[in-house]
This record gives C-alpha cells, structure tokens and sequence, in this order.
C-alpha cells in the first residue's frame, strides 16, 4: 500500500540534518538562556525598587543587586547572540545540503528533463525559492520551542508570586496563538501563489530577452515594455497582499497582548491599593506586584517575536512546493558510474535493441520497441515525418533521455557502463541550433579540444568554411561575438559549430537536421565536409531533407515513411 503524500511542513523538517539539528538546539537553549536572564533581570529591577523604598536596604547591598542586574546584560546579549549566529549557521548548512541535491536532480535531468521543467522555474527554484527556506530555518523552528517555553518559565515563577495573576495571564496566552493562526490561514496559499507569479514573471522576461532583437525588428518594444510594466505591477500587488496578512497577524497579536496585560495592571494596583481582596490580592507587595507587571509583557514577547517570523514559515511552505516538484522530476539522464571504459578513441559499432523512450510526465512512448544496428565506421541517417521520434533516438544515443526498456551498446559496452563524461569526450553532437558561447570565434571552436594548436584550429575553421567570413572581420578569428551568437548570423554560426566538431575529432558524430536554416553557400560546406568524414567516424544524422545524403550507407525510416 503506498504510503500518503507527506506534508510540505513535514518535508522540511526532514530536510535538518543530524548536524543541524544539533545546531538548532544549542541556538535554542541560547534563546531560553537570554529568557531565563530577563526573568531575572525583572525580579532584580522589582527588588531594587521595593527595597529602596520599603525596607530602607542599605547601599551595599543596593550596589551588589544593581552590579547583578549589570552583569545580566551582556550575558543576555550573549545569549541572544549565540542563538541567532548558531540558528543562521544551521540554516545555511541545510540550504547547501538541499542546494547539493537540487543541483544534482538537475544534472539528472539534463537539457530535456530542464526543458520539460522550466528554465526560468528551474531558476526560480534554485535561487529565490530555495533562499525563501532561510528565515524558516533560522529564526521560525527556534522560536518556536522558545515560544512555548519562555512563557511557560514566566507563569511557573508568576505562580510564585501571585497565582491569580498568572492565571490571567494562563488565560490569555492561547487566544494569540488561535488568532494568528485563523488569521494567517490563508498565508501559505497566498505565498505559494506568489512564488508561481514570480515563476510566471521569470519566464516572461527570459522569453522577452531572448526575442529581444526580433521584436525590435518588428516595432513591438513599446507593447512589450508596457506587457512588462503591467506583469510587474501584479506581481508587486500579490506581494502587498503578503505584507497585508503579515501585518494583520502582528495587530492581532499585540492587541490581545496588550490587554492580557492591562488585566495584570488593573489587578495589580487594585489589590496594592487595597480595594481587591480576592484570593491573593490582599497579600500582594511592591516586590511581588512590580515583578509579576514587568514579567507580564516578557510573557507575550516570545509570541510576538514569533508572529514577526510566521511570514518565514508562509514562505518557506510557499517555496517548499517548487523544491519538492523540481526534486521528483524523473531522471532522464542515463545513469553512469564511475566506473568502466575511458572515452570513446574510435568510431565504435552502435547497436540498439528493443528501444521505448517516453518523455517525463508523458504517457504515449516517443519511440517504441525500435532496433537498428551501425557499424564502426558506417553511417545511419534518420528520416521520417515530424514527431516520428528522429530527435528522441538521438537523444538516447547520447545518454541524454533513459530508455524506458531497451538497450544502446557501444561497442560490446552498454552506455550506462562507460565512465561519466566518456560518452561526450568521445562524441560529438550538432543540432540546427548551435550554441556559441559569448567570447571570439576562435574561443568557441576550443571548446571542442582547448588544449589544440593555433594551427589545428585554423585548419578546422578553413574545412568548416569559418575563414570565409572570418577574414573580412576586423579581428578574424580572434573577433568577439556576444549572446545567442550575436555578431554572425545562423548560418555562420553553424560554421563556427562544424569547426568545434572537427577539431574534436570525435569518434562518435550524432547531427539533427544540421542544414536546417542554412542558406545555399552553408548548406553546401555543411555537406561536403560531413561527406569527408564518413568512414572516420561512425555517424547517426536526422533529417526530412534525405536527397542530401546520398553518400549515407544505411537508412531507418520511422514513424511508418518508407525510405528513401
């Protein structure tokens, strides 16, 4: 039987290490310290006061008492010190403790698993949502425990004194706590709202940013800047509407503070004034009444401290969401211990066996029960109509999308057994939208072997037709581009990419639809230069366009076309 979901409240706790628990504690145990040492303080500040004016003490004693009170203070402020820097302490290693695995869950997802989730969510999560968990962590779970057993302390010795004056304050020290709770109700929901408004709002500046230039083309910035404006301006009203809850809570709670006192007031100087006689008001004295009055409002400080930190816990269960959807996304990367072969150094035999791929939270396989074999050295193109599976099998071949059943074996070696990274140092891949990094032309094409010579790249830059273009830019090779390969265009671009492949020298070359795009001048380089390196490398294309490939050695239909 599975068991039910667990409780956001209930997974963050799960998430204290031993470590931080310990830490937790100790930030704890230094709050009630700081607690027990302004009960102290109060009763030393009740007797000095009785003393001066009642029994006439003498200075001596006067001075030792005010040197105690003295003292109380710093060893207070210690306290209070040591219970802040410890619970912050604690916090921070539980946050790097979860940043650890959402980094790690990330990585196992790859670039499909991340496309599916959401880049800006993903970012949201990792960022905002995750540093949404400090203030739970650091300053909601102590005051917690404090806020249970501070005021408790204080009604023990209140009972001391005065049992009628700590029933008062007995009484009415759980409306605050049922009130902030029917009040801040709705706080979690509001919080988790508003971090998928921030999510939302995350997305849409990073779609508008990446289209930047196109909607300048179009004329469409001034509708963009004001689709903006009016985004932002909600999210700003969802986040009053936080502090709106915030703030209602906190009036709550000092109301009902401020009467539970005023109630030990009036009984206080009634039963010193003589006029109430009920149970042990008769025998209240100056010592006893002003320590009882100056206990009172330590009473509800613990409370109110903690509705100051309830918007932590609204928050921090707010985010707990986003965590948990990003840390339960299934893994699409195939798994690869540590152990096993080195990088591929040869064009290696692909054989695959019975393949079915699904994609996360999709039902219906993208490729279902699919078989093929390539020999070392021999290529394979792809064909087939849209949605047909071409770019899902590419993805598995690249252990980038886990098999649901079926196996991909390089060789005589199944790719999960090859050591992590030896799948990408000996393979390469190029898709119809290449990713250049900002920096010169002649750093992007390092990325494909950083430790080649000036002379091997600008060999791999004349095959890939780079120094075509390159040569009439003022710096050449050593030209800057910037984002999203602005600088070049596509086609260009794409050059650049062929170059980065080539100066690799992989053994292993995947390429999806890789003249997609490309104007006539383009195409044609792209073509003859993967021509020249069959029979190098074992190669695996995908493409609608197959009267490109003549020169291809095999050819699998998917999706039921009949090849070419």
């Amino acid at each position: 039987m599975q068991a039910p979901p667990q409780s956001d409240s209930r997974w963050l706790f799960s998430r204290i290490t031993p470590t931080s628990r310990r830490l937790l504690l100790l930030a704890t145990g230094g709050g009630l310290v700081a607690g027990w040492l302004g009960i102290l303080q109060a009763g030393l500040i009740a007797w000095l006061v009785y003393a001066t004016l009642v029994i006439g003490a003498e200075p001596a004693t006067l001075a030792t008492v005010f040197g105690l009170w003295l003292l109380s203070i710093p060893l207070r402020s210690a306290g209070l010190s040591l219970r802040d820097q410890l619970a912050l302490k604690a916090s921070l290693s539980i946050r790097e403790h979860l940043r650890r695995d959402l980094i790690h869950d990330t990585l196992e997802l790859g670039p499909v698993g991340v496309a599916h989730f959401g880049s800006a969510r993903a970012g949201s999560v990792l960022l905002d949502q995750l540093d949404a968990l400090e203030g739970y962590f650091a300053r909601f779970l102590p005051q917690c425990l404090l806020a249970l057993l501070l005021p408790l302390s204080i009604i023990v010795v209140a009972f001391w004194l005065d049992w009628l004056a700590a029933l008062l304050l007995l009484f009415a020290l759980p409306l605050i706590p049922l009130f902030m709770a029917l009040v801040g109700m709705g706080a979690e929901s509001i919080n988790q709202r508003q971090f998928q408004a921030l999510e939302r709002l995350g997305s849409f500046f990073l779609d508008r940013l990446q289209g930047l230039e196109t909607l300048r083309q179009l004329g469409r910035g001034g509708e963009t800047r004001e689709a903006m404006r009016e985004s932002t301006d909600n999210y700003r009203q969802r986040t009053m509407a936080v502090l709106r809850v915030a703030f209602l809570s906190s009036a709550v709670l000092e109301f009902f503070s401020a009467v539970a006192i005023a109630m030990v007031a009036i009984y206080v100087g009634l039963g010193l004034l003589g006029y109430l006689t009920l149970g042990p008001a008769g025998d209240l004295t100056l010592f006893s009444g002003l320590f009882v009055l100056l206990l009172a409002p330590d009473v509800f400080a613990p409370l109110r401290e903690l509705a100051q930190h309830y918007h932590d816990r609204a928050a921090a269960l707010g985010a707990a969401r986003g965590l948990r959807d990003l840390l339960d996304q299934p893994a699409t990367v195939v798994a690869r211990p540590s152990k096993g072969l080195g990088a591929i150094r040869q064009a290696p035999e692909v054989r695959v066996n019975g393949l079915t791929v699904t994609y996360p939270g999709g039902d219906a396989p993208a490729i279902r029960d699919l078989s093929f074999r390539v020999g070392a050295g021999s290529s394979l193109l792809l064909t087939g109509p849209s949605g047909a599976g071409k770019t899902s099998v590419l993805l598995a071949l690249l252990g980038l999308l886990q098999p649901r059943e079926g196996t991909i074996l390089l060789g005589a070696h199944r790719i999960a057994e090859y050591a992590p990274g030896s799948i990408e140092s000996g393979s390469a891949w190029l898709g119809q939208n290449p990713r250049l990094l900002p920096g010169s032309l002649r750093d992007n094409i390092l990325l494909g072997r950083p430790d080649a010579s000036t002379d091997a790249v600008t060999d791999a830059a004349a095959r890939a037709g780079v120094l075509r273009f390159a040569d009439s830019l003022p710096d050449g090779l050593d030209t800057v581009i910037g984002e999203r390969s602005a600088g070049i265009s596509g086609g260009e671009a794409q050059r650049v990419a062929l170059a980065r492949l080539l100066l690799k020298q992989p053994g292993l070359v995947i390429l999806d639809e890789p003249t997609a795009r490309l104007d006539p001048e383009s195409r044609a380089i792209m073509l003859a230069t993967l021509e020249t390196l069959a029979g190098q490398c074992t190669m695996i294309v995908a493409s609608h366009n197959p009267e490109q490939f003549a020169w291809i050695d095999q050819r699998l239909a998917l999706g039921g076309e009949p090849a070419a």
